[in-house]
């Protein structure tokens, strides 16, 4: 059984713009993958057709597996997915589950790797950051993905609520709300090396606090534990906070426990999905 990790993402910036005439939103993004991981264990099934373990029913694994037969041989394989990764949240859990199943598909069969990065963008718009994750930014509707230096010196306290939101609603709320800005952190609020990136706001933050406001009630409650900027990643309702330490962090997710469904201090990853190397002996 080969297992394969699929790691969260965070958006440390989120820049969007009106919607193209097919109805997505050209977007730059600064996005970091980080250590909070779903994991796929994938093997050659023992039936003649594919088999899925999991939990959560509407995941993007067997889309994944169905576009990569159509570039490369793939066997029926037997797959159990482990959610780590909260849903709702703006931390990419699927988009990574299907880029680690695109992965398995190109170890286990015959899908070319050169091939995984075209794959990946018709499965899905985050899906193509996940192959080569670390600090990467994002253009287009999310298919356009380019390295980055990496981001260093810091770790994450990532903090769910204990709701969800809905990434096309947000979307379309920020449309009706006729695109606004979210407010541009200063750069003493951010760690050094992300102070000369691209403005570091989420521009979907007003919109998903137009459509929730518990979000808006949520982010000032942590914000007050913290002393520090708490921001919101992706569409939500995920938010994050800066800390020194992996440590620091863990400890700033506890003092707010009370407050939070889920919640985890996290080191940053600097590569994306992964197969797990198995140690015997």
């Amino acid at each position: 059984m080969s297992t394969y990790e699929a790691p969260a993402k965070v958006n440390l910036s989120l820049l969007v713009s009106p919607p193209r005439s097919d109805g997505y939103h050209p977007l730059q993004s600064l996005v970091q993958t980080v250590e909070w991981c779903d994991t796929l264990e994938a093997n050659r099934a023992e039936e003649g057709e594919d088999s899925l373990d999991s939990e959560i029913e509407d995941n993007l694994v067997l889309r994944a597996l169905a576009v990569a037969r159509e570039v490369g041989d793939v066997p029926p394989l037997s797959l159990r997915l482990e959610k780590q990764i909260p849903v709702a949240a703006g931390l990419g859990g699927g988009s990574s589950d299907a880029a680690a199943t695109l992965l398995a598909a190109s170890r286990i069969g015959s899908v070319p790797s050169a091939a995984l990065a075209s794959v990946a963008s018709r499965v899905g718009a985050d899906v193509p950051l996940f192959l080569g994750g670390g600090t990467v930014t994002i253009s287009g509707t999310g298919e356009q993905v380019e390295e980055v230096t990496p981001a260093t010196g810091f770790a994450l306290g990532i903090v769910v609520p204990g709701f969800g939101l809905d990434t096309a609603e947000v979307y379309a709320r920020w449309d009706h709300l006729e695109g606004p800005e979210g407010e541009t952190l200063p750069d003493g609020s951010l760690p050094p090396c992300l102070r000369a990136w691209m403005p570091m706001r989420n521009d979907l933050l007003p919109a998903a606090i137009d459509l929730e406001p518990r979000l808006g009630d949520f982010m000032a409650d942590v914000r007050v534990v913290w002393g520090s900027a708490v921001c919101l990643t992706g569409s939500g309702s995920a938010c994050f906070g800066y800390f020194a330490t992996v440590d620091e962090a863990v400890d700033a997710v506890v003092a707010v426990s009370h407050l939070i469904g889920e919640g985890r201090g996290v080191a940053l990853r600097d590569h994306g999905v992964a197969q797990r190397v198995h140690r015997t002996g």
